[in-house]
């Protein structure tokens, strides 16, 4: 209730700071690189990335330095790895879920998705989000029949260098909720796991993010790269 009550509050200062921020944020390309192939040597394992920019990299110049290039790089010395990218910049969780359904159906061993930044600059409630998601995994499952999924968390977009307040503010409420929905609904989901966008952890780290304050940079990459490959290493 505060939330939609805030949401309804700002909305003069939404408008404005919404246009502001459209306006003077570079809007970056996805990364040049090949989005199927094979890699590496071992025991065979097959990976689908799904969603938006960050699983489509952006904020890196070329998918070497993206999240699939930093997974395929932690995976090559141990598995062969056939995989896939299918992730395209700007789409929220009802595109996601459409271009999943144009995928043939195929069965992977690991899914990992990056979904959520477009549904709250939608303002869309944790509810609703939750619902979708809970369609989303549904379908992952049907299709391609993962022995692991693992979703990238929302960031908290409070902190993000390119929204100023309260626009800022309110983003990061509306990703905060989206992921204790998403926490509770990994821990009742067998075959679903997640890491965080932990933007605090990264400035601590003296990570930057991309240079358009929105993205993840190659640092940033490398490390939900290395958490990816410890969790299937547990499990493969």
């Amino acid at each position: 209730m505060f939330l939609k009550a805030a949401t309804i509050a700002l909305i003069p200062a939404l408008i404005i700071q919404g246009k502001k921020v459209k306006k003077n944020t570079p809007r970056l390309p996805e990364p040049e690189g090949l989005r199927d192939g094979t890699k590496g040597q071992g025991k065979k394992l097959s990976i689908l990335i799904l969603g938006d920019s960050a699983a489509a990299g952006v904020g890196v110049e070329v998918q070497e330095d993206a999240l699939l290039g930093g997974v395929l790089s932690e995976l090559q010395n141990d598995y062969e790895i056939t995989w896939k990218l299918h992730a395209k910049s700007g789409d929220g969780t009802s595109q996601i879920i459409r271009a999943t359904e144009e995928l043939p159906n195929q069965q992977y061993d690991i899914v990992l998705t990056s979904v959520g930044v477009n549904d709250v600059t939608k303002l869309m409630s944790a509810d609703v989000w939750i619902k979708k998601q809970e369609k989303l995994y549904k379908l992952i499952q049907n299709k391609f029949q993962p022995s692991l999924i693992i979703a990238a968390g929302v960031p908290p977009m409070n902190l993000f260098p390119a929204l100023p307040n309260p626009l800022g503010w309110l983003f990061g409420q509306y990703s905060k909720k989206m992921n204790e929905a998403l926490s509770k609904f990994v821990e009742k989901t067998s075959n679903l796991d997640w890491i965080e966008y932990d933007i605090v952890r990264y400035q601590h780290l003296n990570l930057p993010m991309a240079y358009d304050g929105f993205h993840p940079s190659k640092e940033i990459y490398q490390i939900w790269a290395k958490e990816v490959a410890d969790k299937v290493r547990k499990s493969f």
